[in-house]
């Protein structure tokens, strides 16, 4: 049974161990047509389990579906129990929609980003494109920006399907090595790997 988007899960414990899918594109040129998108299957920030891969277009508006068809084709997916992405945008301006992800597949969203999102410069820059509204719409939809402390840096966050407190608990504790969790730090190393060759 879907969950209405305005309820959030409960997490009675915390656990080191939990199950997350961590999201990040891998580079590309302005020429390309389609982006790469990976997903690794974390157990909180101890071990990778198992990666996931598909294809999106650039700038184009597959992402959500992609990402909910992702998780449903996991051998995973009973397994897992929260998303985390850098940013609700992938392969230029393709938006994931983290309150339809969430109500789609039962699994709480952390859209992150190092930098607070200037939604004046979103804006201005989706008006570029003919279903600007929509796309809009889904930027919208993603919701409050929570600015979360973690060390010495910050963070922020858009969420979806999870208390605040619960997702900056999950944050700091899959932080590890650096300011980006760990699950969408490795995603991003292979989606970096195979879409240059290289990782640095």
């Amino acid at each position: 049974m879907r969950k209405p988007a305005e309820e959030n899960k409960k997490f009675w414990e915390i656990k080191p161990e939990l199950r997350i899918l961590g999201l990040d594109d891998g580079s590309f040129q302005r020429t390309d047509k389609k982006v790469l998108l990976v997903g690794v299957i974390y157990r909180g920030a101890i071990q990778l389990e198992g990666v996931l891969s598909r294809w999106i277009e650039r700038d184009g508006t597959d992402s959500t579906d992609v990402v909910i068809d992702m998780v449903r084709s996991s051998r995973h997916k009973g397994q897992l129990r929260v998303i985390m992405s850098e940013s609700i945008t992938f392969g230029g301006f393709n938006l994931m929609d983290i309150q339809r992800v969430w109500t789609e597949t039962e699994l709480p969203v952390i859209a992150l980003t190092r930098e607070k999102p200037d939604m004046e410069k979103v804006e201005k820059a989706l008006r570029h494109f003919p279903d600007f509204e929509r796309r809009l719409e889904i930027v919208k939809r993603a919701g409050e920006v929570f600015p979360l402390t973690v060390g010495r840096g910050r963070l922020y966050l858009q969420l979806a399907g999870i208390r605040f407190e619960d997702a900056a608990e999950i944050v700091r504790m899959t932080c590890v090595h650096g300011l980006i969790p760990e699950p969408i730090r490795v995603a991003h190393l292979i989606a970096t790997g195979i879409s240059r060759g290289k990782t640095a």
